[in-house]
């Protein structure tokens, strides 16, 4: 049975992949910030009580990384996939952030890369002793489209896509250093979506994006290590 961790699963991409791991057999650790308040989980936990675990994880919070990685700890010695899905688009939520030149600010801007890009190095971090432990583990970081510095010919949200091509970096670097003990750390755009941060004129369903996504996380081998792809597979542009 595979343990999967998985950050941000009260909605969106989080809760789809929580869905898809739990049909296919899956032991699911589910980190969200609000436990009480996570409606859809506490339905899907009705329906799994025995392979979902409703985590508190505020991955902008050091000590609830830690305490999450107790918990988890508690209830196995090894995770097979962690999924960094956690994130934000802008520091007034999902809205289209208000990033417009002669607006800027440190406290918006150190926001967006705190959740985006530092706190999925932490996590990866906190748990690094639960993936060496399993065979052959795989750190997923979900990225972006606007990560990609090459296709940003003007008009990317400024806090978002610097955010997220910090995260590409960070989790570049890892992959060096985690490849010692065989976890294969890569970084997945998972397209437009439809969730309520890519907006209800988004063309991709959550169902078919993370479908898609488990089917390339299945196939991944060490020769996959540190590289950014599609939700399809293919190569994305860094």
């Amino acid at each position: 049975m595979e343990h999967v961790l998985i950050t941000g699963t009260n909605r969106g991409l989080g809760l789809e992949f929580t869905c898809q791991y739990l049909e296919r057999g899956a032991q699911v650790f589910a980190g969200c910030r609000q436990p009480a308040a996570a409606t859809a989980l506490r339905t899907l936990q009705a329906k799994y009580p025995q392979r979902l675990s409703i985590i508190a994880l505020d991955v902008g919070d050091a000590g609830a990384i830690r305490a999450a990685h107790d918990t988890v700890h508690s209830q196995t010695d090894s995770i097979d996939i962690l999924v960094n899905n956690a994130g934000i688009y802008s520091s007034h939520g999902s809205d289209e952030p208000l990033e417009r030149l002669g607006k800027l600010s440190f406290e918006d801007s150190l926001k967006v890369l705190r959740i985006n890009a530092v706190a999925p190095l932490l996590v990866a971090q906190q748990f690094l002793g639960l993936l060496r432990a399993a065979r052959g583990a795989k750190l997923i970081n979900i990225s972006s489209g606007y990560g990609s510095v090459s296709a940003n010919t003007g008009g990317f949200p400024y806090y978002y896509s610097a955010s997220k091509a910090a995260l590409n970096m960070f989790m570049r670097t890892l992959a060096a250093d985690a490849k010692r003990w065989g976890i294969t750390t890569v970084l997945l755009d998972p397209g437009w979506v439809s969730t309520d941060m890519g907006g209800p004129g988004a063309p991709l369903a959550p169902k078919k994006a993370v479908g898609a996504m488990l089917s390339l996380i299945d196939a991944l081998t060490a020769r996959h290590n540190g590289r950014f792809l599609t939700w399809q597979g293919d190569e994305q542009d860094w």
